[in-house]
């Protein structure tokens, strides 16, 4: 551990991205602790991340990434193992966990800012902004079924009219009719 602490305060030769992988491996390796080395290591690539430029602003966790396939996660540091310590596909790996995340927060930016312009320009309630988060976010369809359970207390009728209203200014569209109806949001950049 010592030995990986005057690495990670000394090092400068090695890409930034590269050195947190290698640093995230390295913890793993050691596994100083009964539990939680995973945990651990994760969090000091992170901050050497951070102290590197990378300021995430607790906008993700690589975490994320790996627990979307624990399995392929720890293949990966395995890989190192089985392969003479060679870090090159756990490195490529975590470079990807680390693209993809960003690609993840892009999006989220991207939609944050399009849900915000499109309140400030059509004037939308509360509610409607509730209802086109939730179907920016979930990326399907919409029923009133949905938008009654989002927005408890509120009459159906006044749901009807606030889709309607989005309806009406283009912001989304219907598709089936009555009960079978659902809404989604116009493609419209």
């Amino acid at each position: 551990m010592a030995e990986l602490v005057d690495w990670l305060q000394n090092e400068q030769t090695i890409p930034p991205v590269l050195a947190a992988g290698i640093a995230q491996f390295q913890l793993v390796h050691i596994h100083p602790f009964v539990d939680g080395n995973g945990r651990t290591s994760r969090l000091l690539s992170t901050l050497y991340l951070y102290r590197s430029g990378y300021d995430f602003k607790k906008l993700f966790t690589i975490s994320e990434y790996y627990d979307q396939n624990r399995q392929d996660y720890y293949l990966a540091l395995q890989s190192v193992r089985n392969n003479n310590m060679d870090m090159t596909s756990w490195l490529e790996y975590f470079c990807k966990a680390l693209e993809t995340q960003m690609h993840e927060i892009q999006l989220k930016g991207s939609q944050v800012i399009k849900l915000d312009t499109l309140v400030l320009q059509h004037k939308l309630s509360n509610r409607q902004k509730q209802a086109l988060e939730s179907l920016m976010t979930s990326e399907k369809d919409f029923t009133i079924q949905e938008y009654e359970s989002l927005c408890p207390g509120i009459n159906r009728r006044s749901l009807q009219r606030d889709l309607a209203d989005l309806i009406e200014k283009g912001i989304i569209i219907q598709e089936g009719i009555k009960k079978a109806a659902h809404y989604r949001l116009n493609n419209f950049d």
